[in-house]
């Protein structure tokens, strides 16, 4: 099935219709004004070192190392909306709180238009808290309002949302469950006159928002087993399942297209008569990540914004959750992501001027930079941990590479043994490193008092004791992270293997 008018299916189509890595361009210069209405909330992640138990309990007790804030929820939609080249508008509740102002900096600094963002003292806003030690979560605390909404809150919102709808080609809207939507003010939005083209519902509770006849609805799993009042089929039966009941599934909810998202075994679309379409997954290691549905469906709304089809929307929104399922926290997937996994060329390997501007785009975005640096002249499996490693204690992972001459002074005559450019190009094409930049001074100072990343990593063979580079992240609140270090793994005792073994004849042919 290549497009809307394709003969129907029986049974899903499974990951048929070919991307091209021109598309989130595409995306991005058609900008569509996409209106995110939904229940607004900050996550913030807390991690640190744990060695012991607290004496009054068996409890774990977190050094705690780093305090990370990241828009969750409806605001984490808006985030990926905006990173894929949407233009949008948000309209929900936050309080008059620090959560509440640090969630409407961080959308603004997005560009985001935070006008419908209702500041209201009489609430408090919506927080998730994560305490994550040695890559495990340990305890999630939620926290939010308490007792019934004020009134004028709820009005604000709906009259914001109004006013928001204007000119929208799509309206997501996020549900939570917070208790902002009732029945009657879910009544008046699907009342107001300025309905966009597309209407996209985000709800735990689904078949709350049909009166919305809303053209595409995204649950997960469970969500849809609830829409359907039937207990949750067996893992490796969900698809099936779903098939068996997807017109069912889209009277309750009374939508036009569903999507399930299936976790691991990708999403099912299904549309009217006998419309079936399913993409698949990658294969990815457990991350503590957040809010990849929130990637999907605001990948499938600003594809579908834009007016392509619904395959090709739903195959787009699968890449872009896949980017952030590898990624820890609460992530974001952007242009340039989708890009890259498309196989289309981002020139990961970037001057220093060009990635520093990167660098202030990945801040808009709300995403923790790691940086790490070397000559990197023999690349080996020492190496590639080090670098996963590295990449895991953040969003975006830079390496720096020391240029010939720097590395000439460091290793000495005879090295390095590949040139700089081979060097890039091979950790450029790595999929744990984001951007890679070349630099020729003897230590990357002065990249890091330029680019400030929020975490600086080293292997394990450093202490923070022995690096120059230390005092210098430290001074602008940076953290500096040493990583295990992968043991009879090193560049020099490579080279040295090689030249041991090299015949004369041998060297002469290969001279």
């Amino acid at each position: 099935m290549t497009n809307d008018s394709s003969p129907k299916q029986r049974s899903a189509e499974r990951g048929s219709v070919p991307l091209w890595p021109d598309l989130p361009a595409d995306l991005r210069v058609a900008a569509p004004a996409i209106t995110v209405i939904g229940d607004f909330l900050l996550d913030m992640w807390w991690s640190g070192t744990s060695d012991r138990l607290c004496r009054e309990a068996p409890a774990p007790v977190v050094d705690l190392r780093a305090r990370v804030l990241r828009p969750g929820g409806a605001a984490n939609t808006a985030m990926n909306l905006a990173a894929l080249g949407a233009r949008v508008r948000v309209v929900g509740l936050v309080g008059a709180d620090d959560a509440g102002r640090d969630l409407r900096r961080a959308l603004g600094d997005a560009g985001i238009d935070v006008a419908g963002l209702i500041v209201h003292p009489g609430v408090s806003t919506a927080t998730k808290t994560r305490i994550v030690s040695g890559g495990q979560t340990l305890v999630r605390v939620d926290d939010s309002h308490r007792g019934a909404l004020p009134g004028d809150a709820r009005r604000s919102v709906l009259d914001a949302a109004r006013r928001a709808r204007v000119g929208s080609a799509a309206d997501v809207f996020a549900d939570y469950g917070l208790g902002l939507f009732d029945a009657d003010g879910i009544r008046e939005l699907a009342a107001q006159n300025h309905s966009a083209p597309l209407i996209v519902v985000d709800a735990h509770d689904a078949v709350r928002w049909a009166v919305l006849a809303p053209q595409l609805v995204t649950p997960n799993a469970a969500e849809a087993a609830r829409a359907l009042g039937r207990p949750g089929p067996p893992a490796d039966h969900r698809a099936d399942f779903f098939l068996e009941h997807a017109d069912e599934l889209r009277a309750r909810t009374g939508a036009g297209m569903v999507a399930v998202t299936l976790d691991v075994e990708g999403s099912l679309l299904l549309g009217p008569d006998t419309f079936r379409y399913r993409t698949r997954t990658s294969p990815a290691p457990e991350q503590n990540a957040a809010g990849a549905g929130d990637t999907y469906v605001a990948a499938l709304a600003v594809a579908r914004g834009a007016g392509l089809s619904w395959p090709v929307s739903a195959e787009l929104a699968q890449v872009a959750a896949d980017v952030v399922v590898r990624r820890p926290g609460t992530a974001v997937c952007s242009t340039a992501d989708l890009v890259y996994a498309l196989g289309g060329s981002t020139d990961p390997v970037l001057t220093a001027e060009a990635l520093a501007e990167r660098m202030r785009a990945e801040r808009q975005a709300a995403r923790r930079v790691v940086f790490t640096n070397g000559c990197f002249d023999v690349l080996h499996r020492g190496h590639v941990a080090y670098l996963r490693q590295a990449r895991r204690l953040g969003d975006v992972l830079v390496v720096a590479v020391n240029g010939d001459d720097s590395t000439r002074r460091l290793k000495g005559p005879g090295r390095p043994v590949n040139p700089v450019a081979d060097r890039a190009a091979v950790l450029a094409a790595l999929d744990c490193v984001d951007y890679v930049v070349v630099f020729d001074t003897d230590t990357p100072i002065p990249l890091l008092e330029a680019l400030r990343p929020e975490v600086y990593a080293k292997g394990g063979d450093y202490s923070p004791d022995m690096l120059d580079e230390a005092p210098v992240v430290t001074s602008y609140g940076g953290e500096v992270r040493i990583v295990d270090y992968v043991p009879a793994h090193s560049t020099t005792a490579i080279v040295n293997r090689i030249l041991g073994s090299a015949s004369p004849r041998a060297t002469a042919a290969d001279s």
